[in-house]
């Protein structure tokens, strides 16, 4: 391996990273030699065995980002546990579906709570440690719906459009301070949270038509891209968003 993407003695955050593309990411940083927290509101016992299986260290950590509350205790627990942070990835997620004229108040906030306002205030508290270290790199989970607009996910594409625009505000802040603030925007990706699409025989070929490379993403495709943004290959990469899409967006 390149020692440039090399991520020995460097500790991460992953959120989300129970299963689907939180998973891959998680398990490629481990590749790559980091030590890795796992956070989120199911136990991600399944991929902290795999870290563990790669000769990495993992720290299970519970938090619900449906509020901002646990963001200090993650940050806090990933030190105390693994010994630093280095590299954020805010991958955990939700969606709501209805039409736009019937959009409830409650699936607005739900989504904005945990994709916007819970993602901002951990690249907070992460961000306050990183500058105090003088060096970090921080990898949002943003969407094709960062460009897009799509249907009957207002509250989704508004999350995900904010996140692009807060990552591009982040990187204009701190990368000065030796601070990496990027994003990835994933495709059509074959996770749990898609399967309902891929079982649909109609919509399913639909989505692989419309995509260059003919086929959907697994999660273990965005691993390469967030190896690159966590590590100092990317030292001179600030504000960008990376969609690791199989071509969607040049269509």
């Amino acid at each position: 391996m390149n020692v440039s993407f090399d991520l020995s003695g460097k500790v991460a955050v992953v959120t989300g990273a129970n299963t689907g593309i939180g998973q891959g990411i998680a398990l490629a940083l481990a590749e790559a030699g980091a030590d890795v927290a796992l956070v989120g509101r199911s136990r991600a016992e399944e991929t902290a065995a795999q870290v563990e299986a790669l000769g990495r260290r993992a720290a299970l950590i519970d938090a619900d980002l449906s509020s901002a509350a646990p963001v200090q205790g993650v940050v806090a627990r990933t030190i105390a546990e693994l010994g630093g942070l280095d590299i954020l990835v805010n991958n955990a997620g939700i969606i709501r579906r209805a039409d736009a004229v019937e959009f409830s108040e409650a699936d607005w906030d739900a989504v904005i709570d945990t994709n916007l306002k819970s993602a901002f205030f951990l690249c907070q508290a992460a961000g306050r440690h990183m500058i105090g270290q003088g060096r970090g790199k921080i990898v949002n989970i943003a969407s094709m719906l960062s460009f897009q607009g799509g249907i009957r996910v207002a509250s989704y594409t508004a999350s995900k459009s904010g996140l692009a625009g807060l990552t591009k505000l982040l990187a204009n802040e701190w990368a000065a301070k030796g601070v990496n603030v990027n994003a990835i925007a994933p495709g059509y990706i074959a996770t749990n949270n898609t399967a309902a699409l891929q079982a649909d025989e109609s919509r399913n070929r639909q989505i692989i038509e419309r995509i260059p490379a003919g086929r959907w993403g697994a999660p273990a495709d965005l691993g390469g891209a967030a190896v690159f943004l966590s590590s100092a290959a990317s030292d001179y990469v600030h504000g960008h968003i990376l969609a690791v899409d199989g071509g969607w967006l040049a269509r």
